[in-house]
Order: C-alpha cells, then structure tokens, then sequence
C-alpha cells in the first residue's frame, strides 16, 4: 500500500508551519500569496479542462449522474449522520472538518490511474471527476452555506463572493483562454503541475501557520486523531460498498461500475484545501485535516483494490468491442486536476 511521496510533502510543510509559522507582516505576505496560488491554481483547471471531452462524456449521463449523487448527496448525509458522534468520538471542529470533507468534489487524476488499472471505462473517469470538479466549484460553498453556517468559519455573502473572484472567475477565464494557452500548458504540463501542487503547499503552510498562532492545536489530541481515522476508515468502506453494488443494481456493466466506484468514492484535494482556505479562514487548518488524513486513506485502500480488480477472473483481459468504441469516442487524454 504506497504513501503518496506528495502527503509526504504536505506531512513536512506542516511540520515547517509548526516549527517556524509565519506571523506578522510574514504572515501578510503568506496570505495574499496564497490568495493569487489559489487564483492561479484555478485559472490552470480551466485551462485543462477539455470541452470536447466533456461534451463526449455526456453520453454517459446516467453514469455521471450516479457519481454526481454519490459525491453530493450520499456523502454529505453520511457526514450530517456522524453529527451523532460528537462529541464521543469528535471534538465539534473535527466533525466540521469532516463534514467538509463530504461536500468536497470527486478526484480526477488518482480516479482515472485506478480506473486504468482496473481495466475500466477510464474515458468515462476523465468525464465524472471532470464534470464533479466543475459542478463542485458552485456548488461546494452553497453546500457548506446551509449545512456548516456560521460555524464553518463564518460562512456569509461575502465568502460567497471571494469564491467567485478567487475560484469560479480564473476558472473561467481558463476555459476561455483554452485555445491560446491551452498548448503552452500541455507543452510544460510537468512544469505547471509543480507550480500547482506548490501552490497547495502553500495554502496549507498559511493555513497551518494562523493555526499555530491562535494555538487551535492544543484542542486535538492523539485519541481524538485515532477516532477521526476510525471515523473515516467506516466512511471509506461504505462509499467503497455501495459505489460498487449501487452501480450493479443500477445495471450498469463492469467497466462502468469500476469507474463508478473509483469516482464517486473519492474527494479531491487538490480542490478542497484552496475552497477550505477560503470558506474557514482562520480556522482552515483543523478544517482541512480530516480532508489530508481521507486522501491519503483512499490512496491506499484503492490502490489495493484496483490491483485486485486487474486479477479478476471477471475482467477481460482486452477491452469488449463496445468499450473499445466508447473509448475512441470519448478520447484517452488526461484530464485536470
């Protein structure tokens, strides 16, 4: 079961933001550094995103339909019903931070690897976590409006208005300048995406940092760490369970169901620690760590099964005649983030 060489990476810049958090004017200049990494991480998913790719993707509506409602509605009743676990297992900003988690979008990149892997519909994978990421930049804060409140850092209009400047505008403006910017970007891809995940290195030391600051560590202890784990180990497990037999009761066939399972069990990162820095401020850094703990977990546990699947007697071994044309249909080019 891998550790992902980047969790690594977050782990360390933690540890930094402990060690040494930024304060002052420091602090300033981290913030509104953070404010335009943001920006620009989202004028890049713009940018990625292929529109012919999701137009093909829309012939599989059912599919995306299904991991849409997985990804915000399933997961987010199953974070309101573990509002019941507060506070036995959860202090009240853990259990925030996990309701979060839940109305974060899907993954794209880890979704389509584990399709592949998996031998699944992966075109289908690069439209769900595509279409999920799109759906999820308006529809994360409103969902975070009504289910935290005023308690999600101070959820308010003008939240609502720094995620459309700060995520939905570059985003467009993105899509926008697809065409002219759209070869730079596929030309220095290895480049960009240092740039990006640098970008959320940052959001996470300034997180981090006003953390240390107002001493907000000093409300988790190691054993509310172990019960969140738990917490969400079940909540793995029971997204994993019914992606895969919701999907077979949905009559979908086995291509699809993996790529189901792999996209709608999933929550982005990349996508959800720039929202929470937005959404909770000050508060970011205990909102954000369920979301780094749940991204590492996934990682593991479907590497695990991916692998699994590829064995499966079930599984042929060259792709069906009708797979092979939804795969030149629906193109096999990478998706964004």
């Amino acid at each position: 079961m891998p550790i992902d060489p980047y969790i690594l990476l977050l782990l360390g810049t933690v540890g930094l933001a402990a060690l040494l958090p930024a304060r002052g004017t420091a602090a300033d200049v981290a913030s509104g550094a953070s404010t335009a990494a943001i920006a620009f991480l989202f004028f890049l998913y713009g940018a990625r995103l292929s529109t012919r790719e999701a137009v093909d993707g829309l012939k599989h509506w059912r599919l995306h339909v299904t991991v849409l409602a997985c990804t915000f509605v399933v997961f987010p009743l199953l974070g309101l019903a573990a509002r019941g676990l507060v506070p036995v297992l959860l202090t009240q900003p853990l259990y925030q931070g996990l309701l979060f988690l839940t109305l974060v979008p899907s993954t794209i990149q880890s979704s389509i690897a584990f399709t592949s892997i998996a031998r699944g519909n992966v075109p289908a994978a690069i439209c769900a976590g595509s279409f999920s990421s799109l759906v999820g930049i308006v529809l994360t804060p409103l969902l975070a409006a009504g289910l935290l409140g005023s308690a999600g850092g101070g959820f308010s209009a003008d939240s609502l208005v720094k995620i459309v400047l700060q995520l939905l505008v570059p985003f467009l403006a993105g899509q926008v300048l697809k065409p002219w910017v759209g070869g730079f970007i596929g030309r220095h891809k290895k480049v960009l995406g240092l740039v990006d995940r640098g970008s959320i290195l940052l959001v996470v030391y300034t997180a981090f940092s006003e953390g240390m600051v107002r001493g907000i560590w000093h409300q988790v202890s190691a054993l509310r760490l172990a019960g969140l784990l738990a917490v969400e180990a079940v909540l793995l497990a029971v997204m994993l369970a019914l992606t895969w037999y919701g999907a077979r009761a949905l009559r979908f066939g086995r291509e699809d169901r993996i790529a189901i399972q792999f996209a709608g069990s999933k929550k982005s990162l990349a996508s959800g620690l720039p929202m929470a820095s937005v959404l909770f401020g000050a508060h970011a850094s205990l909102a954000v760590l369920p979301l780094m703990l749940f991204h590492q977990m996934q990682l593991m546990v479907c590497a695990v099964i991916a692998r699994r699947r590829a064995h499966d007697p079930e599984t042929p071994a060259t792709p069906t005649a009708p797979a092979a044309a939804s795969r030149t249909a629906a193109g096999t080019g990478p998706g964004s983030r």
